[in-house]
């Protein structure tokens, strides 16, 4: 919890320091900005939550060479990737930037937060390799270190290049590049102590073409589901910029507190695909079930929690994070929809964890399809005429119906006892 919570941290930070900006273009520009390497970066997600899964399985299993093969070989194609998305960064960017469709003062600073923020990107997909191997091998300890440091260099340069320098939304890209080099830097040396002991560097590590392509087909599930996700959240953020960059700037902070919600209540999910992974390594279905318990139990009081928090501070975060006053009425008519995220979201966070610790991705993929497909689109056409309320209804449908297609697959799976079953 306190390592994934160290993200939304930073978002809070950058939309503060832009928040108290003369404009609501500069948020606004980094909101869109933001969500648009969301969907680049997290279209490669599966770097990190299929090497929890897979690595929590060789764990369970005690195969020190699966370990150490696998790291390796993900990271290789996490710096392979990283360089093509920079080669072909300006269609993509180019592309990005007109599906969402903002003002063409805020597309011009987007565009200019794109253009420095695409060096980060190997950096940024070895951090989800390094991260999901350390979680997956139960040093949760690791990715707490690694993203604190960065997260508080990358603060401190936020606010230097913004308040001090005065470089508004591109001060915000550059300090964000330098810090994922400082956490994949970081997250190498942790990774170089963790090493299984009598484990050799030797050429059987490195593998052939095929156990790459392995790599990917295995998680090409999950890089559907993810993109899927991103779609939705791009949508969102689409439809909400062609409602004026008021509500574009009111929906940037409203957005940033559901990235605390699912970074928070997403440590309790990480845990569990680490334990449920080893559990199934270990063929413990008693293991299982305990663990399956416990996270829920731990799950449902983080989502009260967080409940209880924005209901009793929701008015005075959004004042904390923004002192333009239209953005802040705006944020505030909308706020309850924020009360009902955390109950909302908590249970397809927790069965994410729960698929990927199984590596049952497909499933994952297709849940996430009908939901997107089945309910977020038809409801927000529905309620087009609610205006940004329908797009907030929309979401809160996305999530509860992930709860409920992942949820009767996992109830049937425990009763037929599918998760121990070979793939």
């Amino acid at each position: 919890m306190l390592t994934n919570l160290t993200v939304p941290l930073l978002g809070l930070v950058d939309t503060a320091v832009l928040g108290h900006l003369d404009s609501p273009e500069y948020l606004g520009a980094v909101a869109v900005g933001a969500n648009l390497f969301t969907i680049l970066y997290w279209t490669f997600g599966f770097m990190r939550m299929g090497t929890t899964g897979l690595a929590a399985q060789a764990w369970g299993q005690r195969d020190a060479f699966a370990q150490v093969a696998l790291l390796l070989r993900s990271l290789l194609l996490a710096v392979g990737i990283g360089l093509l998305l920079i080669l072909f960064h300006q269609p993509l960017i180019a592309l990005g930037l007109k599906l969402m469709n903002p003002s063409p003062d805020v597309a011009a600073l987007a565009a200019e937060y794109a253009a420095i923020r695409i060096w980060s990107a190997p950096a940024v997909l070895c951090q989800y390799t390094l991260v999901g191997w350390l979680i997956g091998t139960q040093f949760p300890r690791g990715p707490m270190v690694m993203l604190i440091i960065a997260n508080g260099i990358n603060i401190v340069l936020d606010v230097f290049f913004v308040t001090v320098l005065g470089w508004n939304s591109r001060g915000v890209a550059m300090a964000t590049v330098m810090a994922e080099y400082g956490a994949t830097a970081i997250g190498v040396m942790i990774v170089l102590k963790r090493m299984p002991e009598g484990q050799q560097l030797t050429r059987e590590l490195f593998g052939k073409v095929s156990d790459y392509l392995r790599i990917l087909q295995v998680n090409r599930y999950i890089m559907v589901r993810t993109i899927t996700l991103l779609l939705c959240l791009a949508f969102f953020t689409a439809q909400g910029a062609r409602q004026g960059d008021v509500i574009l700037a009111a929906n940037a902070v409203l957005i940033t507190f559901l990235l605390v919600i699912s970074n928070a209540l997403d440590g309790f999910a990480n845990a569990a695909e680490a334990l449920i992974g080893e559990a199934i390594g270990r063929g413990s279905r008693r293991r299982f079930k305990a663990v399956f318990a416990s996270a829920l139990r731990w799950s449902l009081w983080g989502a009260l929690l967080l409940t209880i928090g924005f209901v009793l501070g929701g008015r005075w975060l959004i004042s904390l994070l923004t002192g333009i006053e239209e953005v802040q009425t705006t944020a505030w008519q909308y706020l309850p929809w924020l009360w009902m995220l955390p109950f909302a979201a908590v249970w397809s966070y927790l069965l994410d964890g729960v698929f990927i610790g199984a590596t049952r991705t497909r499933e994952m993929q297709d849940t996430m399809l009908f939901s997107a497909l089945g309910v977020f689109l038809p409801v927000w056409w529905l309620t087009t005429g609610w205006g940004n309320h329908g797009l907030w209804l929309a979401l809160i449908s996305l999530m509860l119906a992930r709860a409920g297609s992942m949820g009767w697959l996992c109830w049937r799976y425990t009763r037929q006892d599918v998760w121990f079953q070979p793939r």
